[in-house]
């Protein structure tokens, strides 16, 4: 049994990845700060609910001692929990560094810390696997090409964030050869993430590329950047 940890899942992305991985016959356990959320998005799916707050170090150890203790081991972690306050052209007379702080504490140091925790775990498995949900708006080829919508809607913050978490993929790829590490590009999501901003496609679609990341088996690709079939230039 495939044991798999998702960040921030109680809701949008995370949520839908959750089902589809559990529906894939593996045991989810669904992180999520909020224990009442947390604790219904597990029922609905049939999943685990496990309380975790990935700015919060005591958190997340408590949450991976909860997985060892419960399951035995881990083999699959999504990190998926991340935040955007502001976006846009109004972004860069708005930021504040408290802002810019908390963002970088949820999407980059947020993804050091339940990776931390997670590595004796996954060393253990026979086919450990990370998924990092990272974004084109962290693509600097993206972000420079005028095809890209990324080119065409400043993310200053945000993009930054997410541009460490692609080179936090590919330096624990080099780093951890043992476990494979991967992000993705999900696409631009009809979710409350992106409430108010038109155009959004389904979170079925989006999912997708997170949940075939997720399930690869031992001879599956490490330190790559994937948006739904194709490669992502970083």
């Amino acid at each position: 049994m495939t044991i798999t940890l998702v960040t921030g899942a109680n809701r949008g992305l995370g949520y839908e990845t959750a089902r589809r991985l559990v529906e894939a016959g593996q045991t989810v356990y669904l992180g999520a700060r909020d224990p009442e959320r947390g604790a219904k998005a597990a029922a609905e799916l049939g999943a685990r609910y496990v309380q975790l707050d990935v700015t919060d170090d005591g958190s997340v150890r408590a949450a991976l001692r909860t997985i060892a203790d419960d399951a035995g081991g881990l083999d699959v972690l999504v990190n998926n929990a991340g935040i955007a306050e502001l976006r846009g052209p109004s972004e860069a007379d708005a930021v504040t560094g408290e802002s810019a702080l908390r963002q970088f504490d949820t999407n980059a140091v947020g993804v050091v810390r339940v990776t931390t925790a997670a590595l004796p775990l996954l060393r253990a498995s026979a086919n450990p696997v990370v998924v990092n949900v990272s974004s084109a708006l962290g693509s600097f080829w993206a972000v420079t090409n005028p095809q890209r919508r990324q080119f065409h809607y400043p993310s200053i913050v945000y993009g930054a964030t997410k541009a460490a978490v692609s080179m936090l993929t590919v330096q624990y790829a080099k780093a951890v050869p043992e476990v494979k590490f991967n992000a993705v590009e999900p696409g631009f999501t009809a979710t409350d993430f992106t409430a108010g901003i038109e155009g959004g496609r389904p979170v079925e679609q989006s999912a997708e590329v997170i949940v075939r990341l997720a399930t690869i088996g031992p001879d599956g690709p490490t330190g790559t950047f994937t948006e739904d079939d194709h490669p992502l230039p970083w």
